[in-house]
Parts: C-alpha cells; structure tokens; sequence
C-alpha cells in the first residue's frame, strides 16, 4: 500500500518521531508504515488521518 506520510509529515514540519507521539506508536512503526514494509491497522489508520485532518483515502492508496 503506498501512503503519502513522509510528504504530509514533510509539510507540517515534523519528524517520525513527533508523529509517532501524536498517533501514539513507535517511530519503527511509522517508519514501516512509510516505507511500505507495514500496512497499519485500521484505528491506526483513522488516527493518522485525523492528525493530518485528511480521509484515509487521501493518505493511502491501494497499489492495485
């Protein structure tokens, strides 16, 4: 699943860790989230929407 993460987080001047902290998981996590190594879950997914006050939709795209 590809994500636009690494450019939201780009555009609000925070680091993996500042996003991690405000989503509640690891830095790891969100690094495997960006890079595609790990597809998050559901509330995980809502939460991180919610900060960038986007839908889910507009952050995740399915590759197929």
């Amino acid at each position: 699943m590809r994500n636009r993460l690494t450019e939201l987080r780009a555009q609000h001047g925070w680091t993996q860790a500042d996003l991690a902290r405000r989503a509640g998981v690891s830095r790891q996590t969100i690094n495997a989230v960006e890079t595609g190594k790990f597809d998050p879950s559901l509330p995980l997914a809502f939460r991180l929407a919610r900060l960038f006050e986007l839908r889910i939709e507009e952050i995740f795209h399915d590759d197929q």
